[in-house]
């Protein structure tokens, strides 16, 4: 809530200074107006050339090439403050430096790399090409559908921690969940146990006090809240850490939707029942997740001179199951890995694409993939929430419905309550599960993270879960997406707006 207050402030802020600023020009400066006109057509036209310069997805770019032809100064307000320049920002450099350093740690197995060439797996080669991330086959995975199936495996792995444990989360607030697992925390502490929270200070600042880390560091418990909010740092405070994950002894690592609150647990959820999903990894892909968190961790601590001692060596005790690559996304990375993974399976799909997301915010790209996929026969499914949490992101949502349901995609609502999950499968052969969200901060903005499998077991779990919420979710007809003008004026409007939301 108060990130969408302070993202409010800002374009209030910014309205005032471009409508005053033009009355001032009327009352005091009428006669110099041709001139002022002129500069600020220059300004705009050489500030939408610097944006068309280094585009690399102009869809995305096209709400501040309006913003800034329409409104100079509030368009220049908002790219300034909300837009994509991280130079100067210490925390993000040392987050960059720490990357570059841990990718020596990271080293693919040149086996398992000539069988992804000969086999032309071409998803997984742009993952192992385009990021830090190498890919393994020891591992075995476990999906759970629900949040409440989640939570007992977590608390079950923490109490057998030995050496240490890391909790990455955007989200943290106190209650049942929480609770629960705080309990182990301190008793693992008290036993000598390494544990370290990571929370992000925009997600918890309306859940937590402002001491949290200190109360926790009482209990021996190390703590840190990423990207604390100032009003002084400008830009990065649109970079919030959407991460979610759990690392234990390097021996087990939990991810998904699942943050660290109640309703995720669907205790006193307010939008029906909460669909959300989980992920139990044991095996070598754990290490890309640990090397994750302390890469951010060590950017803002620089505690650890050696990481490899959080390493565990499974020696081919697990099975081969198919090929498992965790692999992060952060707004200082060149390319756009969260949003090319998603392209790059709806384009490979062959049968079926099966998606659930609560938000569906995409740009042109994304759009025309999901439509020429449907096109060329592929069954595209999208489930979307029936409950809506967040009324004003949920209309930009529905604003994509029409020209998707045109092109032969399918959209579903979840009529029981909300979609949290993250999930994307194809053709029972390939998955993605992790925190990434079809939307404009989790796809441009946000520190992310995902699981991509190919070919594992487990993704028989993922498409039984997927049968499941059809059946419980509405098909939406002709008559469904069709939109009046005067709605449709209005989420034109909201799309010039995403990345407030």
């Amino acid at each position: 809530m108060l990130n969408a207050i302070k993202r409010a402030i800002i374009v209030i802020l910014g309205l005032i200074l471009q409508f005053g600023f033009a009355i001032i020009i009327r009352l005091f400066f009428y006669n110099y107006i041709g001139i002022i006109t002129l500069f600020y057509s220059l300004a705009s036209v050489l500030i939408v050339l610097g944006i068309l310069k280094d585009s690399t997805r102009l869809s995305n770019d096209v709400p501040w090439i309006i913003l800034v032809l329409i409104f100079p100064i509030f368009g220049t307000i908002l790219l300034i403050t909300l837009g994509k320049n991280y130079s100067k920002n210490k925390l993000l450099k040392n987050i960059f430096k720490y990357e570059n350093k841990y990718k020596e740690e990271l080293v693919q197995d040149p086996k398992v790399a000539k069988e992804i060439k000969d086999k032309e797996l071409d998803n997984i080669e742009y993952l192992l090409n385009r990021t830090n991330h190498f890919v393994s086959t020891n591992n075995k995975v476990t999906y759970y559908d629900f949040g409440e199936k989640f939570y007992p495996e977590l608390l079950k792995e923490l109490k057998k921690a030995k050496k240490f444990i890391f909790l990455e989360y955007f989200i943290i607030n106190e209650g049942k969940m929480w609770n629960g697992i705080l309990d182990i925390l301190k008793e693992k502490a008290r036993e000598g146990v390494d544990v370290r929270i990571m929370y992000d200070d925009m997600g918890t600042i309306a859940l937590l006090s402002t001491n949290y880390a200190k109360q926790l560091a009482n209990f021996g418990i190390k703590c840190i809240s990423f990207n604390k909010l100032s009003p002084f740092r400008g830009i990065f405070m649109n970079n919030r850490d959407h991460r979610k994950m759990t690392i234990i002894d390097g021996k087990v690592a939990f991810s998904g939707g699942v943050n660290l609150s109640d309703e995720y647990i669907n205790e006193g959820s307010p939008y029906g029942i909460w669909k959300d999903n989980g992920i139990k990894i044991e095996g070598d892909a754990i290490w890309n997740m640990t090397v994750m968190f302390l890469s951010l961790w060590n950017a803002n601590t620089e505690e650890d001179k050696d990481i490899t001692k959080f390493k565990y060596s499974f020696d081919n005790t697990i099975k081969k199951d198919g090929y498992v690559i965790p692999y992060g996304v952060a707004p200082l990375h060149k390319d756009l890995i969260g949003e090319d993974v998603y392209i790059n399976m709806i384009n490979s799909a062959k049968d079926y694409l099966y998606i659930m997301t609560p938000y569906l915010i995409i740009d042109t790209d994304m759009v025309n993939a999901l439509c020429r996929a449907a096109k060329r026969g592929v069954d595209v499914r999208i489930v979307v929430p029936g409950i809506p949490d967040k009324k004003i992101v949920y209309t930009q949502t529905t604003s994509f419905f029409k020209v998707l349901h045109d092109s032969g995609v399918h959209i579903y609502k979840y009529i029981k309550g909300f979609v949290h999950s993250k999930v994307f499968l194809s053709d029972d052969l390939r998955g993605v599960v992790g925190t990434i969200n079809m939307d404009y901060r989790s796809l441009y903005l946000h520190f992310e993270n995902g699981i991509y499998m190919e070919q594992v077991s487990t993704l028989k779990d993922v498409r039984k879960d997927f049968e499941n919420t059809f059946k419980d979710s509405q098909k939406l007809e002709d008559k469904d997406v069709k939109i009046g003008f005067i709605k449709s004026i209005w989420q034109a409007v909201l799309r010039l707006f995403a990345p407030l939301f």
